[in-house]
């Protein structure tokens, strides 16, 4: 057709993208710059936020949906995919048809009509070619380009035939330390359209729907309230506790103007694909939607139509809702207190609003402060000056709390499965030794984090200590009855990393008898540590689902760090006996291990096998070795990529070097060495598979260069990316970035969009759990911590720190911090955007550039009066009075 004349598409590309109305990957795509194929290429460095193109459109998959409220996937074409809300994973299941679809007009000729994706891409196969679900058989657009930064997608839609330039931005409203703003059951999607000519376009965007509510008996109404009108949802024919029972609203807002027309139902009443035919037909004529046909199917439409000016913009503005209340853990699968597998254990989103249609009026009303502060994380992450790689690794898995593997139950309190499977999740019950990996719950959602320690060291810690490693549900009736030696030291660690983010003595004073014996169970006869001597020589059962027997660094270092952690905490409620004894066994311990585990290169392990009899009941599991005297399944001599892991969570938390500082570095060091395949080419393994070929990876263990058990444990050969974050994340801590680094980089180039969804890393399971370790990976980075006891900041860059920012969080505010040399002192911002902060201290560290000198410090332009403590480089700033910063405020350091 002819295009009206204006200014040519180039330079409007180039004028909108530098107004920020465009990232400029897509400026560079259309002015026939760098692909984002090429920037995303097996070689190339990753970039932030990560742009996609053509062939590695195929496998992304964004969830959308709150916290704990189920998810519907952004594919990356535009589609929607994946729905998710039924209480359970669904991978692959979607609607008969959900799709949007766009109608233009210009001045002349005539109107352009066309679903509103990207064009399908190979493969076309299946018994009857692609069927017609979701009507693969109209106009689609020619291409897309998917820009995401969880929790912030954008599809930028291209074809020369559409007279308009489209773009969406899709979300869900995400940001620190609110779970509840954060837990909606709702996605946005924003379409923005831009009408580059001279003459005005007339415009419209309708949004088809089919109700997912059950099948038969379905029922859709129109509904309005304010400037929210849409379709409700409903299938009163269902029984209140079927699965499926509840409610959808497709909506849009028309608060800017427009027409809005709809269809409760498509033509039914007759097959043969009758309802698509004629509604193409009705929106094709004149962008409009109606009169409804008298005998209708399930399929609702709503469409938004927009006059648009000569170069000017509009956005179609759709909420898509949901409410499913009947979560039980047979349909989810979660291991139930025996005949409670029917028990409706609710959904704490659906607490909150009565049906679909109220959580999108809520949406609707609070939508700009929503937006707000979901941007200003996303702008906060993207202006944080560390690598590319990790802003990608850190927040793509941030997408994990918005899927099926984290749900919250009716009373609020947070569960969560290892993982997802297809249809079920996989691992249930809060799993200690898998969720201990992670880093991300505690300073962003620490109300979520607090709820999982409330459950570990509440019912699940019976009298003699044991810790169920995996709760039954519902709550508080029956006891999983065993332990993991990893993950109780884990949990103790955790214990101590949210009650030095959230202050709340009274909390750890409650917790105090539980943790004392979670820790003291590991004396108990036959136990981990029944000589009490720091060391754990007994029976442990670990993450890699078999039982370790003899010395091993994977559980003495979580055993250790536990001892330091338990120390602290001990010495905060008062117990200063338990504290010295548990104090005096960490230097022990700590001794033993360097001194008997470390040989040369590395920490290995040293089998010593136990007879059955001097084994305490809860030990074991039934997953490994038959025989205990002489047993399978063990590390031996091998290089463990995660045999530091305890290291990782202590330098997190705060707790200092847990060994020798120079034999931990060397074991990185050799880990990089064995462990880190530039290629896989010649690796065996007959395990699962989550890399191979020309792709890099750090495999869980080598035996290259030492004599390999006959059975050694599972997984040995696997690669697992929750692994590879937590250990590159202590490579950094240790000081070895540019090796921790390069581990980042390869696990997310495997994730390019072809190969695997950048959303999703598996392990046993979709979205898994372990992979929040990435978070770890910033908290590495821009070296902050905060310790709410003491309202000490600390603030140690370890990449640029002469210019460095970077995105901060406590359990009580969040923030954005900077440093910089200018005239060859430092200047060090605190900016709070949310939350509160109270201040008594703040450490930092010199960088080289910087001379000494007496330092200033201000707050909302007053002077603060303070000491200097200057120790070699690092700076101690003590304030003469507490502070408390408030949003908004700007706490600045000249030293």
């Amino acid at each position: 057709m002819k295009r009206t004349k204006g200014p040519g598409r180039r330079r409007f590309l180039q004028t909108v993208a530098l107004a920020g109305g465009i990232p400029s990957g897509r400026m560079a795509q259309e002015a026939g710059g760098t692909s984002g194929r090429a920037k995303t290429g097996a070689a190339a460095p990753i970039e932030y936020p990560r742009v996609f193109t053509g062939a590695r459109l195929a496998r992304i998959a964004f969830p959308l949906g709150g916290i704990g409220a189920g998810t519907i996937s952004l594919g990356g074409r535009g589609q929607l995919r994946d729905w998710e809300i039924f209480n359970r994973p669904d991978k692959g299941k979607s609607p008969q048809y959900a799709f949007p679809s766009i109608w233009v007009k210009g001045t002349k000729g005539p109107s352009v009509v066309s679903v509103l994706e990207a064009a399908l891409r190979p493969p076309y196969e299946g018994s009857s070619g692609l069927g017609t679900a979701n009507v693969p058989g109209l106009p689609r657009l020619e291409s897309a380009v998917f820009t995401g930064e969880y929790p912030l997608a954008r599809v930028d839609f291209r074809d020369q035939k559409l007279p308009v330039l489209v773009s969406l931005e899709a979300f869900s409203p995400f940001f620190p330390l609110d779970a509840n703003e954060s837990g909606l059951p709702v996605a946005v999607l924003r379409y923005h359209v831009t009408n580059p000519a001279a003459a005005p376009a007339s415009v419209a965007i309708a949004f088809s729907v089919d109700n997912p509510v059950g099948t038969t008996g379905r029922t859709n109404e129109f509904r309005k309230s304010g400037a929210l009108e849409g379709i409700f949802m409903q299938n009163p024919f269902l029984a209140a506790t079927d699965p499926l029972a509840g409610s959808f609203a497709l909506s849009v807002l028309a608060g800017d103007g427009g027409r809005i027309t709809h269809l409760r139902g498509w033509r039914g009443g007759t097959g043969w694909r009758v309802g698509p035919l004629l509604f193409w037909d009705d929106f094709s004529a004149d962008g409009d939607l109606g009169p409804e046909e008298p005998v209708r199917d399930s399929v609702g439409s709503l469409c938004l139509h927009k006059e648009i000016g000569p170069r000017a913009s509009a956005d179609f503005t759709f909420l898509l809702s949901w409410r499913f209340p009947n979560r039980t853990p047979e349909r989810c699968g979660w291991n139930a207190v025996k005949g409670e597998e029917k028990t409706n254990l609710g959904n704490w989103y659906c607490t909150r609003f009565p049906d679909a249609w109220k959580a999108a009026e809520y949406a609707a009303t609070n939508l700009e402060r929503l937006e707000k502060r979901t941007r200003e994380f996303v702008e906060a992450i993207r202006g944080t000056t560390v690598p590319a790689a990790v802003r990608d690794a850190a927040t793509a898995n941030l997408s994990t709390f918005a899927s099926t593997t984290c749900f919250r139950t009716a009373d609020g309190e947070f569960h969560t499965f290892e993982g997802s499977n297809d249809q079920r999740g996989c691992c249930f019950g809060n799993c200690t030794h898998v969720w201990n990996y992670e880093a991300a719950t505690p300073h962003l959602f620490p109300s979520l984090s607090r709820s999982l320690r409330d459950s570990a060291f509440g019912f699940c810690t019976d009298e003699q200590g044991l810790m169920d490693f995996r709760q039954l549900l519902p709550a508080g009736k029956q006891r999983w009855g065993s332990a993991a030696a990893d993950g109780q030291m884990g949990a103790i660690m955790k214990l101590y990393l949210d009650w030095r983010l959230s202050g709340d003595t009274e909390w750890l004073s409650k917790h105090w008898p539980a943790a004392k014996r979670a820790l003291e169970f590991s004396w108990i006869a036959g136990g981990w540590d029944a000589d009490r001597d720091g060391v754990m020589e007994g029976c442990q059962h670990n993450t890699y689902d078999v039982e370790f027997f003899g010395p091993n660094p994977l559980c003495e270092v979580w055993y250790l760090g536990a001892l330091r952690a338990a120390t602290e905490m001990a010495r905060a409620v008062g117990d200063e006996q338990s504290a010295a004894t548990y104090n005096s066994l960490f230097e022990g311990g700590s001794k033993w291990t360097d001194a008997n585990l470390f040989n040369g290169e590395y920490y290995i392990q040293k089998i010593q096998g136990i007879p059955k009899d001097r084994i305490a009941k809860g030990l074991t599991v039934g997953m490994g070795s038959a025989g205990t005297e002489n047993p399978d399944f063990q590390v031996g001599d091998g290089c463990l990529v995660d045999q530091l892991v305890g290291q990782f969570l202590a330098h997190v938390a705060g707790l200092g070097n847990l060994l020798d500082p120079s034999k931990m570095r060397k074991s990185l060091q050799s880990v990089m060495k064995y462990n880190y395949k530039e290629n896989l080419y010649q690796h065996t393994s007959v395990q699962r598979i989550y890399a191979l070929n020309d792709e890099a990876a750090l495999v869980i263990c080598d035996y290259g260069a030492v004599k390999r058990p006959r059975i050694p444990f599972p997984y040995f050969a696997e690669a697992w990316t929750g692994l590879e974050y937590a250990i590159a994340s202590l490579m950094i801590y240790q000081g070895l970035v540019d090796e921790g680094l390069k581990v980042v980089e390869s696990a997310r180039r495997r994730h390019d969009g072809e190969r695997r969804n950048p959303w999703n890393e598996p392990e046993c399971g979709h979205h898994y759990a372990r992979a929040l370790s990435a978070w770890g990976l910033i908290l590495a980075c821009n070296g902050f911590l905060y310790d709410t006891p003491r309202k000490h900041v600390e603030a140690k860059p370890r990449i640029r720190p002469d210019n460095f920012t970077s995105f901060w969080s406590t359990g009580t505010g969040w923030g954005v911090f900077s440093q910089m040399v200018r005239e060859r002192r430092l200047h060090f911002t605190l900016s709070l955007r949310a939350g509160n902060l109270a201040c008594r201290s703040v450490q930092l560290r010199r960088t080289r550039g910087a001379a000494a000198g007496r330092s200033e410090v201000t707050l909302a332009g007053k002077v603060l009066p303070h000491r200097d403590e200057l120790r070699g480089r690092e700076l101690l700033i003590t304030l003469s009075e507490e502070v408390r910063l408030g949003e908004g405020d700007t706490l600045t350091i000249v030293a």
